[in-house]
């Protein structure tokens, strides 16, 4: 009689559940599939077919670009015959999870002769002469050097490796670590995007299960308010990781189960313990690798996701207190919805209705970046959108600051204006009569890094300024659309599609990108489907309620002397320098309008714990917490980090923040505004 097989084991530790999917698990699986589809996360056949023979063309046009370098440089014949080259792609299209006009990551993968030189120089050449493809561009001088196209309508990212072999045959496989031998450093950057994402289809259990559980987090990710890697959220392979983690952990689950796993897995995961999808090896090519015991950097990394390709690194170093902290509490929110869901009192749409942001505090800090012409406004705002975390670093470290949350959606100003808004929650100082708070220190700090940075890269033009504003909540209607910022009325339609109470509708942000870090799939529409209402998202920092704050901003040397001034005036497009003053009316706090979102208590990491949801508590309640808390324990317990060699280089430096030691522009070249915030809380009698 024949032994029935052990199923396979993923990821470093044991799953937690063998349990198959049972019919109700499939019913929710199709429901879930019908609540994405609105937002155009499923692109049809043709596109599909499209995209497939736009990556074919290009794919012969490498080998043919390779053919005639190789012809230049005097190989013979048959070798020319047989030297290949190759197209590979990574991102959310090599996974398998793009959407609908999304753009697609490449690889031009070439022999040893072919030099990165002949790349930018003789192949953009020739596709500058193919007339299908448009808006070509080459950023040479990148982190990771790319050049940027739109072919037949696709946009498409393509890097360059060069490996040290004599010809790239179509079979060729870029997960083995000896291919990274003798290559230079940006052909190993280039490289790890594609070896990543192999090794993560690698070590999931079912591919169709983690795509589908993968759309359904980017999307819930996304309209949250949650997806940047650039502004300190996680990016797409972020969230791809952490949704390949709960796939190992269960590997017989479909997709609307793993959803609700995944919030279970991350509400109760104790970071800064790392997320790792296997054990990290060393594979003797002395490359840094991610490893608190050998880089003193690494130990301070608030959330952890390693990537599972040598040489492995931590794909969320932007993280800061306020986005972990944000990020915490949106998981214990997705946990709580996906319960309701789960037991049949709520559905899916409700657990991609965005929140309102502008409901949501009291005290705003408003970013502008202003241009005097369209091409200078788009280099500029990549360039302060790349440095926004700077700020709320700084602003995190203010003693007076226990949260300072950015939206990743920006807005329009007048003429070649952007804004970005960074809620901020005060901390409760006791037995203070009033408190003077000065983020001088904080936007100049900021400020200073931008323009060095831009002075650095000689982007820094005339008339490219920076400005930061505080505003009040109900100071926003200055700079936003009504529709954003007010609580609206729903609808007797809308009332009669709501299969559950609550107060007001969250607001959407519409049509709008929430990301513009390379990862995002940028073609995902956000405009919202018909949504459930839903309780109204809580001003966060109540206990501030009975309080007096003026606001000055002054440009160069401007006397403080006018501190208690005039009246807030509706904003400008040139120099903000007016006083914002106004006193808050006091909120009756025996009968609160809104309920509290648990972050008003968040300091320093330490997460409060957000109401609980309404739910069956109890006993599977706690079948359900004990089933994670134990496994993760015994995950932690057993986390081994490789035994890399103590000798191992560190971290290689970050080549995208200057050195502080660089010159700022000089003043007479280009004029740099340095706006102050100075705040005095009073506390009313």
């Amino acid at each position: 009689m024949r032994e029935t097989q052990p199923q396979k084991h993923y990821g470093i530790t044991s799953a937690i559940s063998l349990a198959p999917p049972r019919d109700i698990d499939h019913q929710y699986t199709k429901k879930l599939c019908d609540a994405m589809k609105p937002f155009g996360v499923f692109e049809d056949e043709e596109e599909l077919n499209h995209r497939l023979a736009v990556l074919g063309k290009l794919n012969n046009f490498v080998k043919e670009w390779i053919a005639e370098i190789s012809e230049l440089k005097n190989l013979p014949p048959s070798a020319i015959s047989c030297v290949g080259g190759k197209i590979f792609t990574f991102g959310s299209y090599r996974l398998g999870v793009h959407t609908k006009g999304a753009d697609i990551d490449a690889l031009c993968v070439a022999p040893r002769h072919v030099e990165r030189s002949d790349f930018f120089q003789s192949f953009f050449e020739k596709l500058k002469q193919h007339e299908e493809i448009k808006d070509l561009r080459a950023v040479e001088d990148a982190f990771v050097p790319v050049i940027k196209f739109k072919f037949d309508g696709i946009e498409i990212d393509l890097l360059f490796a060069r490996l040290a072999l004599q010809s790239i045959p179509d079979n060729l496989d870029l997960r083995g670590d000896s291919i990274l031998r003798n290559l230079d450093i940006r052909c190993i950057r280039s490289l790890n995007g594609c070896r990543v994402t192999d090794e993560i289809l690698y070590l999931v259990p079912n591919k169709e299960n983690f795509r589908l559980t993968l759309r359904a987090i980017k999307l819930w990710a996304k309209r949250r308010g949650i997806y940047s890697n650039m502004l300190g959220f996680l990016g797409g392979v972020s969230w791809a990781m952490l949704v390949a983690r709960t796939c190992q952990l269960y590997p017989n689950a479909v997709a609307a189960t793993l959803v609700h796993k995944f919030f279970l897995v991350f509400s109760k995961w104790e970071w800064p313990n790392p997320v790792l999808l296997k054990q990290p090896e060393d594979s003797n090519l002395n490359l840094p690798v991610w490893d608190p015991r050998v880089n003193p950097s690494d130990r301070y990394h608030l959330m952890p996701i390693i990537t599972p390709a040598y040489p492995q690194q931590n794909s969320t170093y932007n993280v800061s207190t306020s986005t972990r902290t944000i990020m915490s509490e949106e998981f214990k929110y997705g946990l709580s919805v996906t319960d309701e869901i789960l037991q049949g009192k709520a559905e899916w749409s409700k657990l991609f209705e965005p929140p309102n942001f502008f409901q949501k505090y009291k005290h705003y800090i408003v970013l502008t970046a202003s241009a005097s012409t369209e091409e200078n406004h788009l280099e500029w705002i990549g360039l302060v959108e790349s440095k926004i975390r700077v700020l709320v670093g700084n602003l995190e470290r203010n003693e007076y600051i226990t949260l300072a949350h950015v939206n990743p959606q920006s807005f329009p100003g007048n003429d070649f204006v952007s804004m970005w808004f960074i809620g901020i929650i005060f901390k409760k100082v006791e037995n203070a009569e009033s408190v003077n708070i000065d983020l001088t220190y904080d936007i100049q700090s900021f400020t200073d890094t931008v323009y060095r940075q831009a002075n650095n890269i000689n982007m820094l033009k005339e008339g490219m300024k920076i400005e930061a504003t505080h505003v009040k909540k109900k100071q926003l209607h200055q700079y936003l659309p009504p529709e954003l910022v007010q609580k609206k009325k729903r609808s007797i339609a809308e009332l009669n599609r709501s299969s559950n109470g609550g107060n007001a509708k969250r607001m959407s942000l519409d049509n709008s990108h929430l990301d513009s870090s390379r990862d995002t799939d940028s073609g995902t529409p956000f405009s919202s489907p018909t949504s459930k209402p839903s309780k109204p998202a809580s001003d966060t920092d109540d206990r501030y309620d009975p309080l007096v704050i003026r606001v000055v901003l002054y440009t160069g040397k401007t006397s403080l002397s006018n501190f208690f001034a005039s009246p807030p005036s509706p904003p400008a497009s040139s120099s903000i320098n007016t006083v914002m003053g106004g006193s808050m009316n006091p909120i009756d706090t025996s009968s609160p309008k809104e309920e509290p979102n648990g972050l008003e208590d968040s300091v320093n990491g330490a997460l409060s714990k957000r109401p609980r949801s309404p739910t069956q508590e109890d006993p599977a309640k706690r079948h359900k917490d004990s089933e994670v808390s134990s496994v993760l324990s015994v995950q932690f317990a057993n986390m081994v980090v490789s035994n890399v060699a103590v000798s191992l280089p560190q971290r290689l430096p970050s080549m995208e923040l200057p050195d502080a030691s660089s010159p700022l522009p000089a003043s007479n070249s280009c004029r740099v505004v340095k706006n102050s915030i100075k705040l005095a809380l009073n506390r009313h009698k």
